[in-house]
């Protein structure tokens, strides 16, 4: 079944100059890119995408890190989307993510993970509709 789904290339992956490299693997996998979008978001914007994470202990930091430079927003779409690039993707701990994913390649830390997808349909039009209304 063709589905959308949303990812976001977070603001470590942008700074090293891996977009390109993160972006290419969502086409090797067939997946097409429907949007795009380099942006910094503020604290507001944060809260509203966050928002079932705003007054946890950990989101402080979070936000900090979302707003902290240039991210890439996407719109990807293919069969079965949302759970293919959850696998792309891999573990959100780079350590115990899976030889060949995108955050065992290309992230540092938990926090500072390369990248973000939706975890569900629902979530995915959500978060399409909070970043590319219209689409």
């Amino acid at each position: 079944m063709t589905q959308r789904t949303f990812i976001i290339i977070k603001p470590d992956a942008v700074s090293a100059g891996n977009v390109g490299d993160i972006l290419a693997r969502y086409e090797r996998e067939g997946l097409v890119i429907e949007a795009l979008s380099l942006r910094t978001i503020d604290d507001d914007f944060a809260d509203r995408h966050y928002h079932e994470h705003v007054g946890r202990e950990y989101y402080a930091p979070l936000r900090d890190f979302m707003t902290s430079g240039p991210l890439v927003a996407a719109v990807v779409s293919g069969d079965d989307a949302v759970a293919r690039v959850r696998v792309l993707h891999g573990a959100t701990d780079p350590a115990k993510a899976a030889p060949g994913t995108i955050r065992a390649q290309f992230a540092t830390s938990t926090r500072h993970n390369a990248v973000h997808a939706s975890d569900s349909q629902g979530s995915a039009d959500a978060e399409i509709a909070l970043w590319f209304p219209g689409l």
